[in-house]
């Protein structure tokens, strides 16, 4: 047969015979079915095969079938072999009983082990022989006349045609007759691969076109003799291309069988077989590339069916894991062994026509030899044959199958084969695992990227199943972890991908499982990828912002000490680095390989936060959590592509930001906690771990020192204590081995040598395997005589409870012990030749003598010499080779049975902690990406990790956090520097009714695009919403603000001070130049231009901005318009007390601190108003607006209510009144403000103790005068409004002597005076009054006052009168007048309305009586006297008429006091004195002269009113003659007429009724009251001489002495000379 024919009846140009007509292609195009791996995959059964695709054939399938007969048996005849085969080959033999889809089919007998049963050939009937059957030829006959015999191959299609023949339903034939003699073509070492492929091709149409189903006749017996068949298959080797082609049929048709309806009955020993098959095609390297990878692409593929079936295990058993492990280690399953594939370094290269080497253990090829002569041999490369009954027979035109026996025999019963289990499944996973061996040298790199690849499928499908059989992570926590993190280690970048691809599956999937495994990862990791330098500074970049990216990581231990015992084994630090025991240095595309493995970890929800539960809560492991944190951070920045690449920022960038992203996803998850651990004991222990580090790292410093903290902080209970000191000691980890040997090995420390000691147990154990276990805790000190104490404390430990037998006492065990130190240091130090090492006859030599006299027993010499040469003893921090790799991962392994499971978890309960610990590096990197980012991609990013770190850090209370992201974004802004920018060159432009400020921060800031982007994400992102939560931030934040109040950027007042505070907006300070645009006109251009610089330049003024100036101004005024300020300052109003105290200092903090000392009074000039747009003034320069604005805003959040004004209203009201009291220091705007301010406060807070009216009005009362004028209106704001406050606080300012003298100080200022008043009519109204016995005074005094000032009216009066005279049209008065004039009326009224509560005060006073009538009389009376000479004379005239009621009051006199007398000598008579003084007259001389009349008619009136309780009075004489003597005065006043006329009808009216009254009696009728009677006649003798005797004709003339009245020489109360003036007058 030549090679085109072969190839044609290969089926490589035949349609029935095309491969990838029958299998189906996956969507990928690599042949591979279509598997969903998502998450934790479930692949349905039939889902996954390729052959379960539902394929409707035209054609009968009886017919195909027995075409496919036809086809293997032409091709076969085609064959120099078969080239004679009967004619019942070609027809057909005799039908078989195939009754209800039975046949005489091949049944298995007793076992699998059955299937490879040898065979000596194959018999249609039971007995085996077959002659009768095959010996009929048409007129054939053989040679020397015997007949041909047809061969067993073409007889089995003779059968099967046969039996086909009435056949109606293809799925109810027999499957092992179906298949058998396509098997036994396979089989068959005599066919060559074309026949071999069409017998592969037939079975795969019949997966394909569905003939063999699930519900086929035994379908079990017919899969395991597949199985067993394409295993086992041989052929002739004719060509390479056409022998690949058979294994790569084998490899679809295993792939699909699998995959198939009947994969499920295959058993484990198929499936090992058939992976054994397709591993062994992927090993071998004389395979072509093609091939090797479409095995690869086939093993993927089965192994994903495999593993996928150890989840249906689980649900088929309910999950009962204990009974499938069980099922897996007992019977067959525990000696189910699958060898691993041909070790690629025995594999010859591919040779035309032939194969030189085994295919598989199961696989095998003949070649035919060509030696002129026409015979064949077949060569087999199965090592492996004779245990697989893989016998061979030939004969030179016959040739024999290996199937077994029973499988043709029909008889017996077939014991059911179990569908393969966890057997199989683990039996497949130690041989990919033991392919990883990295020191394995038979075992290629390309043998372990396979294996890699295949071992990633199966995690990727199974992996949390695999971690919960016992079995299987065994497998994964030692071998596969172990082999995983040595080959990361790896220079190859495919090997080291595949990896740590491995891994990172491997930990997504069983992390739970590997607890102490992923920290030795991820701890090396770290290590490789953490730079050591310093972060470069950047030009335009704060240091400060990027200050928490850690320079360490914190698992990096101190290097160890450089001295050595002499008893290490050294290694170079090159071959450290690649063992893993350091760090190292990486090549950069395996630095980013790495960062890309990192990076596919951190993108699991969940996997930092379970390292930060995992570990950095737990005291004895890493901080893993913080350090990938820190990594990823530090990786971040732009300089590590130096040392790595150029992808490697973005991607630490990338990772990070999913961090925060994956918390910010979780904030407003409902918390989980049942089942996690309790998160205030995680606090505890990271509490506690934090003080085991500061002690343990004090510890390896100085050993004392560490104990005393530790003890000091609890940690060691009592460091007197040996057993507590070395319970720690041994225990912590952390504690340095060499510090701990020489610690604990000194003279003086002895005590605790034996304790530590005493933490052994040494029974049972070899002296060696004791020393081993001592030596491993802490370092063997380098001095001899250090070793010696801890030899011979050592060797009375071991021999303390009992002498072992073979040892005779202690001293024995001294010597030995130091023999087996030498013995360990010349085995294993490089330094030592091998043929200078010491054998054991030398060894035991050594030991001649030593145990008790005698020697130690050579066996027991002989096992510690050879334990110690082939294990060396290692010595902790002096060891980095292979030999310390495998002690280190012993000690994982220990320790991992120890340590219990990772917690895996969804759950946010921990999020508030880890974001605590590990918020710096990450808000440190987001500022500095966003400081030298670029690109909008990048900005977004950053933006949006930005607001979720503010919104994670408001959540979760880290404030610290939420302080430094505003300090870093505020930092970005160039919005507050610490000196603010200058405002002298401010210029104001306006166009129509708009106006904006033109400023240099304005015009900065405009052009910066990233400081208006970090302002949005500050205010928008950070702030708003947050305002309860920041703390440190607001000074920051309050900067900024000032600074655009500053430059007229934000409203000069708050929205909420009209209502709390209804004060006007802020005045600031105007502008250097007002450019008005709206008034220019049309020019443009460059004339223009110049002609504004001129003009500007004579006028000295800065020059006008700039449209480019403009129009950054501008875009700065958007941006602020896009910012929520008004939004945050509503929220700030409405702070709970709690987080005001942060804001309240922050803003308190701004204010200037005034360094002048107090007795300095400096006088600021005064500044002239002016208000060219707005709310603006000129200032002098010692204004500062900025002050204004912290002092309002803080008065605000003081006042807004009782609990604010609880938490910072002691902090407000100590500002403002520093401010108050330096007011000669400050502003009068600045003073007049913040003395409302502390008003306000005060009428909120006078019952808190930390403010005191008093106080507060004396150093209000304490202003110069310039203050007070420039702080009048806000003063007498706030004393109105305290005035309406709270009734004590009320009666607590209007009884305090500052109120009333600032009252008497501002009604002096016009434009206060009527608030003023009004204030005073307000006192006076309320009920009950604040009017007491301590304020009476005051408050009469401040009416008389406003009395005294309506005096202004007299003028207008007066010149109203001469017009009148000179018939002039009389002018009213203006308001202002008139209003002075009105509130001194009304002034007097309220005086004499005082007078009615004077009773109650003296009662109320407990005051004697006459000191109660001068301290509550005398005011009113000396206020209304005093009024009664005012000029004006409405005041004048409502004073009298009011004196005259209060002094006709019923409640001033009583009978039993006469201190009302003294309404005479105290107000009567100086009102009188007073009238006729000329000044007084001169003010009005027509009002006085009537005043002065009703004075002389009201004395006269009020003593006849008084008389009869003055007549009970001893000073009555005395006060009459005073009266007499006042009359005299106004008699002689020369006012004119109405005086004259006034005084003798009030004197006779009042003598008229004296007399009457029996008071004034003539010395005839009454003697003893004479002196009244002579004096009285000898007072009016003098100035209205006859006036008594015409009064009192009758008495005079019968009085006993008819001479002339008395001399006055006796008179009391002489009249003083009257002025010349007045008599003038």
């Amino acid at each position: 047969m030549n090679e085109e024919q072969g190839y044609k009846e290969d089926g490589l140009k035949s349609p029935h015979q095309n491969v990838s007509a029958v299998l189906p292609r996956s969507s990928s195009g690599t042949g591979v079915p279509d598997v969903q791996l998502e998450g934790n995959p479930v692949v349905d059964q039939d889902s996954h095969n390729q052959f379960a695709s539902k394929v409707a054939i035209a054609v009968d399938p009886v017919a195909l079938i027995t075409t496919e007969c036809i086809t293997v048996t032409s091709a076969m005849r085609k064959h120099a072999r078969w080239a004679h085969s009967s004619v019942s080959a070609i027809l057909g033999g005799t039908p078989s009983s195939y009754r209800n889809g039975t046949s005489a089919a091949p049944k298995l007998r007793g076992s699998r082990a059955d299937l490879n049963r040898p065979s000596n050939g194959i018999s249609g009937r039971p007995d085996g022989n077959d002659d009768d059957s095959l010996t009929s030829r048409w007129g054939l006959r053989g040679k020397k006349g015997k007949s041909m015999q047809d061969n067993p191959l073409m007889s089995a299609f003779a059968r099967l045609r046969s039996d086909l023949k009435g056949c109606k339903d293809i799925r109810q034939f027999d499957i092992p007759s179906l298949l058998h003699p396509f098997l036994q073509v396979i089989r068959s070492s005599s066919t060559s691969a074309p026949i071999t492929s069409l017998a592969l091709v037939a079975i795969t149409k019949f997966f394909a076109y569905n003939l063999i189903s699930r519900d086929s006749p035994r379908l079990s017996l017919g899969m395991q003799l597949l199985s067993a068949a394409i295993t086992h298959c041989r052929f002739e080797a004719s060509d390479s291309a056409a022998d690949e082609i058979v294994l790569l049929r084998i490899l679809k048709l295993m792939e699909g069988m699998l995959s198939g309806p009947g994969g499920d009955f295959l058993g484990d020993e198929s499936v090992c077989e058939m992976m054994e098959t397709g591993l062994s095609m992927c090993c071998q390297m004389r395979l072509s590339e093609l091939l090797r990878r479409s095995a690869e692409i086939s093993m993927i593929t089965m192994c994903q069916v495999v593993f996928e079936r150890l989840k249906h295990l689980e649900d088929e058993l309910g999950g009962d894991i204990t009974a499938l492990e069980g099922s897996a280690t007992d019977g067959e399953g525990a000696e189910l062994k699958m060898d691993a594939p041909l070790k690629g370094s025995n594999a010859a290269s591919p040779q035309p026509n032939a194969f030189n080497a085994p295919l598989s253990p199961n696989l095998e090829v003949s070649k035919t030899q060509q030696d002129g002569q026409d015979s064949r041999s077949s060569t087999s490369f199965d090592q492996q044959s004779e245990r697989n009954g893989l016998g061979m027979t030939q004969g030179e035109n016959s040739s024999s199958v290996d199937l077994p026996q029973g499988a043709v025999s029909g008889l017996g019963e077939v014991t059911d084969i179990k569908p393969y289990s966890l057997p199989s499944i683990r039996e497949l996973f130690r041989v990919l695992v033991n392919l990883l061996e990295p020191h394995d040298r038979q075992h290629t790199d390309a043998m372990r990227i396979m294996a890699l690849r295949i071992i990633d499928v199966a995690l990727e499908v199974a992996g949390p199943s695999i971690a919960r059989h016992p079995s299987l992570a065994s497998l994964a926590k030692d071998h596969l972890c172990r082999h995983l993190f040595q080959l990361v280690r790896s220079d190859n970048m495919n090997l080291l991908n595949e990896s740590l691809r491995v891994v990172g599956t491997l930990l997504a999937t069983c992390r739970g499982v590997l607890k102490l495994q992923q920290e030795l990862f991820l701890s090396y990791l770290v290590a490789c990828l953490h730079p050591r330098v310093e972060i470069p500074r950047e030009p335009g970049i704060d240091p400060t912002l990027y200050e928490g990216v850690p320079h360490v990581p914190k698992l990096v231990k101190q290097p160890p000490s450089s001295t050595s015992s002499g008893r290490s084994t050294p290694v170079p630090v090159k071959d450290r680095q690649k063992l893993g025991m350091e760090g190292g240095s990486r090549k950069p595309d395996a630095r980013e390989a790495m960062v890309e493995s990192m990076g596919a970890l951190a993108r699991i929800p969940s996997f930092l936060a379970e390292l930060f539960v995992n570990y950095d809560c737990e005291v004895d492991r890493s901080d893993l959590c913080e350090d990938m944190v820190g990594l990823l951070s530090r990786n971040a920045f732009p300089d590590s592509a130096t040392w790595s690449t150029t992808n490697v920022p973005p991607l630490c960038l990338d990772a990070l930001l999913g961090y925060i992203q994956f918390m910010a996803d979780r904030l407003d998850d409902d918390p989980v906690t049942e089942g996690y651990p309790d998160k205030l004991k995680l606090r505890e222990q990271r509490y506690r771990k934090r003080i085991i580090i500061k002690g343990v790292t004090k510890f390896n410093e100085n050993p004392k020192a560490g104990i005393a903290y530790l003890a000091a902080q609890s940690i060691i209970e009592n460091p007197n204590d040996p057993r507590s000191v070395v319970r720690f000691l041994k225990g912590t980890t952390r504690i340095s081995k060499k510090i701990l040997g020489e610690y604990i090995s000194k003279l003086q420390n002895e005590p605790l040598l034996r304790a530590f000691l005493d933490l052994f147990d040494f029974s049972d154990k070899r002296v060696d395997e004791a020393l081993r276990d001592l030596l491993g805790a802490f370092r063997l000190p380098g001095e001899s005589p250090l070793i010696e104490r801890i030899v011979t404390v050592f060797s009375e430990k071991y021999c303390a409870n009992s002498t072992p037998e073979g040892i005779a006492d202690k001293d024995s065990v001294f010597v030995l012990t130091y023999a087996i130190i030498m013995l360990n240091t010349d085995q294993h130090n490089p330094n030592v030749k091998t043929q200078n090492r010491m054998a054991f006859n030398d060894f035991s030599k050594n030991l001649r003598g030593v145990n008790g006299g005698k020697d130690f027993a050579p066996e027991y010499l002989q096992g510690i010499y050879d334990s110690i040469k082939n294990n060396e003893i290692i010595l902790p921090d002096e060891h980095d080779n292979k030999h310390a790799f495998d002690y280190a991962w012993k000690e994982l392994l220990l320790k991992a049975d120890s340590t219990g499971d990772l917690v895996t978890f969804s759950t946010n309960v921990f999020d508030a902690d880890m974001f605590e610990a590990t918020w710096k590096p990450v808000i440190a990197t987001l500022s500095y990406v966003f400081m030298s980012a670029s690109e909008d991609a990048v900005y977004q990013r950053v933006v949006a990790g930005f607001d979720q770190c503010a919104q994670i850090a408001a959540k979760c209370n880290v404030t610290a956090a939420l302080d430094h992201i505003v300090y870093c974004l505020a930092t970005i802004t160039t919005l507050g520097p610490d000196n603010p920018p200058n405002t002298t060159l401010n210029t104001e432009v306006q166009a129509g009714k708009k106006s904006v400020m033109v400023s240099e921060l304005a015009v900065k800031f405009g052009r910066d695009y990233r400081a208006q982007l970090a302002t949005v994400v500050l205010f928008k992102g950070v702030v708003a919403g947050n305002e309860a939560k920041i703390k440190e931030g607001w000074k920051h934040i309050i900067r900024i603000w000032l600074n655009l109040f500053m430059n007229s950027l934000v409203p000069p007042t708050f929205v909420q001070s009209n209502a709390l505070l209804e004060m006007p907006p802020i005045p600031i300070q105007s502008p250097s130049h007002v450019v008005n645009r709206g008034e220019r006109s049309n020019e443009s251009g460059l004339f223009q231009s110049f002609t504004s610089y001129l003009s500007s330049y004579a006028a000295d003024d800065p020059p006008e901005p700039s449209d480019e100036e403009l129009n950054d101004t501008l875009c700065t005024v958007d941006c602020l318009a896009a910012c929520p300020l008004e939004g945050i300052f509503s929220s700030i109003m409405l702070l709970p007390s709690a987080s005001l105290s942060a804001l309240t200092e922050a803003l308190l903090d701004q204010l200037p601190q005034d360094s002048s000392p107090r007795v300095m009074v400096v006088k600021p000039e005064p500044g002239s108003p002016t208000k060219p747009n707005g709310n603006r003034v000129t200032m002098t320069s010692n204004y500062d607006p900025r002050i204004v604005y912290i002092l309002e805003l803080a008065a605000m959040l003081a006042i807004k209510d009782e609990d604010s004004t609880a938490a910072v209203g002691k902090d407000v009201a100590e500002a403002l009144q520093n401010v108050v009291r330096g007011s000669a220091n400050s502003h009068p705007v600045i003073v007049s403000r913040a003395v409302f301010y502390l008003l306000h406060l005060l009428n909120v807070s006078h019952e808190h103790s930390f403010i005191r009216a008093p106080v507060i009005l004396h150093t209000i009362s304490s202003l110069n005068q310039t203050t007070m004028e420039k702080s009048a209106l806000p003063v007498l704001k706030g004393l109105a409004l305290c005035m309406r406050g709270p009734r004590p606080l009320r009666n607590e300012i209007a009884n305090t002597p500052d109120f009333w003298s600032t009252l008497r100080t501002l009604h002096s200022i016009t434009d206060a005076a009527s608030s003023v008043f009004d204030l005073l009519v307000g006192i006076m109204a309320e009920t009950p009054s604040a009017i007491t016995a301590d304020n009476y005074e005051f408050a009469v005094m401040a009416l008389n006052d406003f009395a005294t000032a309506g005096s202004a009216g007299a003028m207008v009066e007066q010149k109203r009168d001469r017009n009148v005279r000179r018939s002039k049209k009389v002018k009213p008065l203006n308001h202002r007048e008139s209003e002075v004039v009105t509130r001194g009326a009304k002034a007097v009224t309220m005086i004499f309305q005082l007078s009615s509560r004077v009773p109650a005060l003296i009662e109320q006073s407990h005051l004697e009586r006459k000191e109660a009538w001068t301290a509550y009389w005398s005011p009113i009376f000396r206020a209304l006297s005093t009024q009664c000479i005012n000029p004006c004379r409405e005041i004048r005239h409502q004073a009298f008429s009011g004196l005259q009621r209060a002094l006709l009051s019923p409640e001033l006199a009583s009978a039993n006091h006469q201190e009302w007398a003294a309404i005479f000598g105290e107000v009567l008579f100086p009102l009188i004195l007073q009238l006729l003084r000329p000044e007084v007259y001169h003010s009005d001389p027509i009002g006085i002269s009537e005043t002065r009349v009703q004075a002389t008619t009201l004395l006269c009136r009020i003593f006849l009113h008084y008389l009869v309780l003055l007549s009970e009075w001893d000073g009555m004489l005395e006060l009459w003659l005073k009266i007499l003597d006042i009359m005299d005065r106004l008699m002689n006043s020369g006012q004119g007429d109405s005086l004259e006329e006034a005084v003798p009808e009030s004197l006779k009216n009042i003598l008229l009724v004296m007399a009457n009254g029996g008071y004034l009696i003539s010395p005839s009728e009454n003697p003893e009251n004479s002196t009244l009677w002579d004096e009285t006649w000898k007072r009016l003798e003098r100035f209205l001489p006859g006036m008594f005797r015409e009064i009192f004709p009758e008495r005079v003339q019968s009085a006993p002495t008819k001479a002339e009245p008395p001399k006055m020489e006796g008179a009391v109360g002489k009249p003083e000379e009257e002025p010349a003036e007045a008599k003038q007058g």
